[in-house]
């Protein structure tokens, strides 16, 4: 499968936290967008591997995206490391994106900050012909996406752009209210798991506070921050009025 715009996540609603505006305004806009989760989440508060698989999937049908899957690589101890890029090249050679987001390259959660560097360093590689691959026994060619971008997590850190997902808020929130048991929602049960800063019902509101500030950075209602390592190419300096 051929995506134009393949989002990685260190864990299982990393990406519609941060991303799941653009992402559901992407695939409006009829661009083919998917999902690779690094890990499960096995090690998280709430949960388990399998209810938020279930979440994940359920998520992942209200974005509206083609594709998502899971490599399962160990929560909190995967590394920047070979075997771990392997896999991620495995997966970026299949389904060959033109863009990748990637997490914040710094975060409160360290898992953040090193699946930054494992993306990073596996979309270079991935680009190498002699680093050789497969799937499913057949031998995969290589491939660079044109285009990384991190989204925002937790720490406010300053964009290079913002995308205007006004009208996308909505949308954005019910991916986010899939993960049942990590966020708060009114149909939530007497939890027995304990709270997380995530679980408190303030959490969706500083998010959404989070997406308002960006949107008025814009002079619109609702937007997604992007970093860019590099500077971003323009070739026609008068298209930027289109965005203003």
């Amino acid at each position: 499968m051929k995506l134009d715009l393949l989002a990685l996540g260190a864990h299982p609603d990393d990406v519609e936290l941060s991303a799941g505006g653009t992402l559901a305004k992407l695939v409006d806009q009829g661009y083919a967008v998917g999902i690779v989760d690094l890990t499960a989440g096995e090690l998280g508060t709430r949960g388990t591997p399998e209810t938020r698989a279930a979440e994940s999937a359920a998520a992942s049908a209200i974005l509206g995206i083609a594709t998502r899957e899971n490599l399962g690589l160990p929560d909190g101890f995967f590394e920047n490391t070979e075997p771990f890029q392997r896999q991620v090249i495995e997966a970026i050679r299949h389904y060959r994106p033109e863009v990748v987001l990637l997490n914040a390259p710094e975060d409160r959660h360290p898992d953040h900050g090193r699946a930054a560097a494992l993306g990073r360093d596996a979309c270079w590689l991935s680009g190498l012909r002699r680093i050789e691959t497969q799937r499913d026994g057949v031998l995969q060619a290589p491939w660079r996406p044109k285009k990384l971008l991190h989204y925002i997590q937790d720490r406010l850190l300053k964009p290079s752009l913002i995308v205007d997902i006004t009208g996308y808020w909505p949308r954005k929130l019910a991916a986010i209210q899939a993960y049942g048991t990590q966020v708060f929602t009114s149909a939530q049960e007497a939890a027995t798991d304990p709270q997380t800063y995530i679980s408190r019902p303030i959490y969706l509101q500083q998010l959404e506070a989070r997406a308002l500030e960006m949107g008025h950075a814009i002079g619109t209602d609702h937007g997604e921050g992007f970093i860019s390592v590099e500077p971003l190419k323009v070739n026609d300096l008068l298209s930027l009025a289109t965005v203003l």
